[in-house]
């Protein structure tokens, strides 16, 4: 008699494989470092901390990184080093993570929204010119509020920071750099020179959560060639002890955003093979562009010529004949498949919060809210497949009838 063959569950053939948005790239050596340093009676302000400080500092060629807890915790110990507070202004982006606006309002300071570049996304630097002059006609050079431009490297490519650099100087304003987006990101300054995303300003927040170039799991460091602000960072992020005081001893207000050991140790071992990693991202960008470009309905970020674009995502935008409601529509289309994707950003100025707090309208800035109605973040990790960017272009390119 024979067998009965096994029978397969139903449906079996037609289980979809999830593709995630983004997925941390972590290695045996990764978990072996953080477990070397859980043997160890040191998993706070010891000698983990300071090992991925100083690797910190020389990959991005500044003088002090200050390992904080999270990039939003290193944008608000800038924004208080530079002693921005009640009601300073600070001009920014409203396309961006929220966290870097919010930095300001925690000292009270305020943010000066400016529309975005329609081909770069980063803030458009001459509407930045053109936004500074007219504050500083309102109140004078001495007596304005103005006191900083905070630039946002988004998605890793760099702004125009030779020009943002060259305003700051004739206005006399302070820069500080959200890079939390862009570790790796270069851009060339002269010919054969190039230089980092974060080291243009006066200091600059990298963050370090999962989906970033390199991850500590949570956290985040600030970057400067400031001596001054480096202390006060230090001080802040420890309870306002400052480095040569007693435990018990606090001579500033500060906070708890310290960075344990266990999460340097990842991070050390993260940095050791940062470019390749931005390398592999790369790849991944390039089978994207490869794949998507030259359709009409979707438009592709490049990179330009004197820029190295460190991604840290991968948006496209989709036809300007489509509205937000079929952005959604392709959005569940996909998510339907099992394939992750988003929508970045909604812009910060339409948050609920800021619509409450500060009367801002749709219309404010409407190159920020054009763009945000296009965009799609399409699944994006250093080990993603081509198989499976194949899979992604396919279902995208079919929701979008091309």
């Amino acid at each position: 008699m024979k067998r009965s063959a096994k029978r397969k569950p139903a449906g079996s053939m037609n289980i979809i494989r999830e593709i995630p948005l983004s997925r941390p790239d972590i290695t045996d050596t990764d978990r072996e470092l953080v477990l070397e340093t859980l043997r160890t009676p040191h998993l706070s302000l010891g000698p983990r901390l300071t090992e991925f400080e100083k690797k910190f500092s020389n990959y991005l060629g500044v003088k002090h990184a200050i390992a904080v807890n999270s990039g939003t915790s290193a944008l608000h110990l800038c924004v208080k080093a530079l002693g921005l507070q009640d009601e300073d202004l600070a001009i920014t982006t409203p396309f961006s993570f929220v966290a870097s606006a919010n930095c300001l309002l925690f000292e009270r300071a305020r943010p000066v929204f400016v529309d975005i570049d329609p081909d770069t996304l980063n803030v458009d630097v001459e509407k930045l010119e053109e936004k500074v002059r007219l504050l500083r006609r309102k109140g004078g050079r001495k007596s304005t509020a103005l006191k900083a431009i905070l630039p946002v490297h988004v998605f890793g490519r760099p702004c125009d920071m030779t020009t943002i650099m060259d305003i700051a100087k004739r206005y006399d304003l302070r820069v500080l750099e959200d890079s939390c987006e862009a570790l790796g990101t270069k851009l060339r300054i002269s010919r054969g020179a190039w230089k980092k995303a974060g080291t243009f300003g006066d200091c600059a927040a990298f963050g370090f959560y999962p989906n970033k170039q390199m991850t500590t799991g949570e956290g985040g460091i600030i970057a400067t060639n400031d001596d001054a602000i480096a202390a006060n960072c230090r001080s802040l992020r420890n309870q306002g002890r400052s480095e040569t005081a007693t435990w018990l001893q606090h001579e500033r207000l500060g906070f708890n955003y310290r960075l344990s050991d266990i999460n340097c140790a990842l991070g050390i071992g993260q940095l050791a093979r940062l470019e390749d990693m931005i390398a592999k991202r790369a790849r991944v960008a390039g089978w994207y562009g490869e794949r998507l470009k030259g359709i009409e309905d979707i438009e592709v970020p490049e990179p330009r010529d004197g820029e190295r674009i460190s991604w840290f995502v991968y948006v496209v935008r989709i036809g300007r004949r489509f509205s937000r409601a079929d952005r959604d529509r392709i959005l569940a289309g996909l998510r339907a498949k099992g394939i992750a994707c988003g929508n970045y950003f909604t812009p910060i100025h339409l948050q609920p919060f800021y619509r409450k707090s500060y009367e801002f309208r749709r219309g404010d800035f409407p190159v920020t809210e054009r763009t945000s109605e296009r965009t799609i973040a399409l699944p994006f990790f250093n080990r993603l497949g081509q198989a499976q960017v194949d899979r992604v272009c396919d279902e995208l390119r079919r929701l979008l009838g091309v």
